[in-house]
């Protein structure tokens, strides 16, 4: 890949497993760094408490972001019921609310399959959303809280793979979870708020996400993993670890052009395709396999550049 007084020029989508304690941002500034790349960015940040899959698009793929952030994930995580969060997550301060021992496997599990399907959803105040062009999380560290609109979400599947009481060790208990959530789910909320629902407070005091869209955990790549190649500058074995540009857009209708089609496309002019979509977001291929952006199809019933790959 060739280099430019910024840094290389990096094509492609790096799906990372994100470390425990650090923010998305900072994870992907070093990983620009180790790729020496000129351009990246990510698809939708995690927690810094959160770990697992974390999709880094270099180059072109920036372009395409916009697709991944609308993307369904899979989440594990550990709620504590018996105490709630300033954060609703292990980095706020934690108060108890209620001794939660007496509570029943069966008691749990029917209150969060309430949880399945779709709903609304009051984003938490520790959250990266803006009110009046100030983060959210930002008003909190101040004191403050705002009323924030609740969003529409859809949780597809909740499941409990394990419920741990401690008797009279200790007033919680601890629940293991797995969440299948559309975007903009926060799951420190569902947490908080089945604590609510039973009476004795909840927050999240672990959180992995194992999927996002079609980037899944057993092939994200340790960043640890990339600090070994960026000691020897071993650029093509990480360039390697990259996920072609339209990777993550399989899902989206596909419309092949002709040579003389992509010319007129590349150059910004909508194009009759037979056999295409009457309508939406299409990917677009030359004949020769070669992926050369997205389309939408117009009011005319036409082809017409989107976002291009250069």
């Amino acid at each position: 890949m060739g280099r430019t007084r910024r840094g290389r020029l990096v094509n492609g989508i790096l799906v990372l497993d994100k470390p425990l304690g650090v923010s998305s941002n900072g994870v992907l500034q070093e990983c620009k760094r180790i790729f020496f790349a000129a351009k990246a960015g990510h698809t939708g940040s995690l927690d810094p408490l959160a770990t697992g899959v974390l999709p880094l698009c270099f180059g072109e793929a920036t372009k395409f972001s916009q697709f991944l952030l609308n993307a369904d994930k899979t989440y594990t995580s550990t709620f504590v019921l018996g105490a709630k969060s300033t954060t609703d997550d292990a980095a706020g301060e934690i108060t108890p609310v209620a001794d939660a021992s007496g509570l029943t496997e069966q008691q749990v599990l029917e209150m969060l399959l309430t949880f399945k399907g779709e709903q609304q959803q009051i984003p938490p105040m520790y959250s990266a959303l803006k009110h009046k062009g100030e983060r959210l999380y930002k008003l909190a560290r101040k004191g403050e809280e705002v009323e924030r609109p609740s969003r529409d979400i859809r949780i597809d599947h909740i499941e409990m793979t394990a419920f741990r009481s401690f008797g009279s060790e200790r007033p919680e208990v601890e629940v293991d979870v797995l969440l299948s959530v559309s975007k903009g789910t926060y799951i420190r909320t569902v947490a908080s708020d089945l604590g609510d629902k039973l009476g004795v407070g909840g927050y999240v005091c672990a959180l992995r996400r194992v999927q996002s869209g079609p980037f899944v955990e057993p092939e994200a790549v340790s960043i640890e993993t990339l600090r070994e190649l960026k000691q020897d500058d071993q650029y093509e074995e990480m360039d390697k670890l990259l996920k072609p540009l339209d990777f993550a857009l399989a899902h989206i209708p596909l419309v092949t052009l002709d040579e003389s089609s992509g010319f007129y496309v590349r150059r910004g002019q909508p194009v009759q395709v037979s056999g295409a979509p009457i309508n939406g977001i299409v990917r677009l291929n030359l004949e020769t396999g070669e992926f050369i952006g997205i389309g939408e199809i117009n009011d005319d019933g036409l082809v017409a550049p989107k976002r291009l790959v250069v």
